[in-house]
């Protein structure tokens, strides 16, 4: 099947006008090569001029149609003996369209049965000009497939790096969404599984304490299944979002500290300076970097209370949570969720720091900058 490609009709028209335009040149050239070169014209060189031009009008939606017209038009004005002129450029940008738009295999055919072709006219015809006419008509075949091969090689290589850059991008998304998987699932089941031992412990001795305590694990299982649903609504783009169920954020704070109250773990929340409306990625940073530290409380410190601490700064957010706990993480996979956040803090130009605190338990500290994520 000849045709490689759909055009549209910018593409047609374009072509028509390359066409036209070869045209032209053809008419009003072809006469002057020959008075130059002293060689006289006859009554098929216009019609053969012609017919190679506005064969160009379909070149890229019949490019090897297009070359087998314009071959067959030039060499039979070769053969006859006409001057060297313009129907020469036709030939070229034939060639070339077939070089850049055809897969390789198959624009090294057409391109040699075309060169194959031109050069009869070397050996036979009214005024062969022998072996060493050989080399300038080839030109004209060799250098246009050069051009055309080189413009379809980079227009393929620009294809693979958008695919590679698509990818890329799809990487990443899946990575940030795993992320936020990773924090509402992690700091939910950590509360559940802390709440259900306490209610397991309280069962058989005072059950309206046990009845308590499985009402927060269903408050805190359904407002991490609200959060899973918000945050998994970017890969299911085909459901409708849930308006009811918030934004993680830093307005969700309060909800975090009775969660973690309930859970056994009493939580302090002090907020300085003047707050402001934030953006999203530094808003949801922020929030998530209180929510895994305060997780880590929940799996690691023991017996504890947790401190957070979030100042509003003109030019950023400064969190910070302390514990009174048994101090560092330790143990394999220890270091999974801070490795996370320092890597949403570091993604938005902010720091992130993390260790043991001045008077024993752990700190986690975060600035968050406005204007790197703006």
């Amino acid at each position: 099947m000849d045709r490689n490609r759909g055009t549209g009709w910018g593409d047609g028209l374009l072509d028509a006008v390359v066409a036209l335009v070869l045209l032209g040149i053809g008419l009003v050239g072809t006469g002057a090569a020959g008075a130059e070169q002293g060689v006289g014209t006859g009554p098929a060189t216009y019609p053969l001029v012609v017919v190679a031009a506005l064969a160009l009008a379909v070149r890229r939606r019949w490019p090897l149609v297009t070359l087998a017209v314009t071959t067959a038009a030039s060499t039979a004005y070769l053969v006859l003996g006409y001057p060297y002129g313009p129907i020469l450029l036709s030939l070229f940008v034939a060639v070339y369209t077939v070089a850049a738009y055809l897969p390789l295999r198959s624009a090294v055919v057409a391109g040699g049965v075309a060169l194959a072709a031109l050069l009869v006219h070397v050996l036979v015809g009214v005024r062969p000009p022998g072996v060493l006419g050989a080399m300038p008509a080839a030109a004209w075949v060799v250098v246009p497939f050069a051009v055309g091969t080189t413009v379809r090689l980079a227009r393929e290589a620009a294809a693979r790096g958008r695919v590679d850059e698509a990818r890329r991008l799809a990487d990443a998304e899946r990575l940030r969404v795993a992320r936020e998987v990773h924090d509402v699932v992690g700091h939910g089941l950590a509360a559940i599984h802390l709440q259900a031992e306490v209610a397991l412990h309280l069962l058989a001795r005072k059950p309206e304490q046990a009845e308590a305590a499985l009402t927060a694990i269903s408050r805190t299982s359904k407002e991490a299944l609200d959060e899973l649903r918000v945050t998994l609504t970017v890969v299911r783009r085909d459901e409708a979002v849930d308006e009811r169920a918030p934004t993680p954020g830093l307005a969700q704070l309060p909800q975090l500290r009775d969660r973690l109250a309930g859970a056994g773990v009493p939580v302090t929340v002090e907020v300085t300076g003047e707050p402001r409306v934030l953006p999203v990625a530094v808003d949801l940073a922020a929030y998530r970097v209180v929510q895994e530290s305060l997780t880590n409380v929940l799996r690691h410190a023991g017996p504890a209370t947790a401190a957070v601490r979030l100042h509003h700064a003109p030019t950023g957010v400064e969190v910070e949570v302390t514990d009174t706990g048994r101090g560092a993480v330790s143990g394999p996979g220890g270091g999974l969720g801070l490795a996370g956040m320092r890597e949403r803090v570091t993604a938005l130009g902010g720091t992130f720091s993390a260790g043991p605190g001045p008077g024993g338990g752990f700190r986690v500290a975060a600035t968050l900058p406005l204007e790197e994520a703006q």
